[in-house]
């Protein structure tokens, strides 16, 4: 299952993202990750979430990201929930007419694995296609 929180910068979706991940820790039993580009949530996140910096993987490409979710999930079955913040800002090679298709296959490994995705990117909801649209979740 892939939930996408789309809005324009300031439209309060990485405080939504947080508090959707502090209730993720209080109610699934498995663990719980997230991705942000850079050093920012590291005092919002609680502690018990495995925090990661894209920055520090240098993501750069699609490819390279499914390799990094699949192997994620390699080394912890025990994964409920994926919360990736600015995913515009993760990848040089991913924009608004190569989303839907990142997006399908993270819903289709999702669904075999028994992972859900909540991802939050700065884009005009309306410009979105109906590939991504299906996946857009009222706040």
């Amino acid at each position: 299952m892939v939930r996408l929180i789309l809005g324009l910068k300031g439209s309060g979706k990485t405080k939504l993202l947080v508090d959707l991940v502090r209730k993720a820790v209080e109610e699934e039993n498995g663990s719980v990750i997230c991705l942000e580009k850079d050093k920012k949530l590291t005092y919002d996140i609680p502690y018990t979430v495995r925090l990661i910096h894209a920055s520090d993987y240098k993501f750069g490409a699609a490819e390279f990201f499914k390799g990094f979710i699949s192997g994620l999930h390699a080394a912890n079955y025990d994964i409920t929930h994926i919360f990736i913040d600015n995913f515009f800002k993760m990848f040089s090679d991913v924009g608004l007419d190569g989303m839907g298709a990142l997006i399908a296959e993270l819903d289709a490994f999702g669904e075999a694995e028994g992972v859900k995705f909540t991802i939050s990117a700065t884009c005009d909801p309306a410009l979105v296609g109906d590939d991504v649209k299906k996946y857009v979740r009222a706040q």
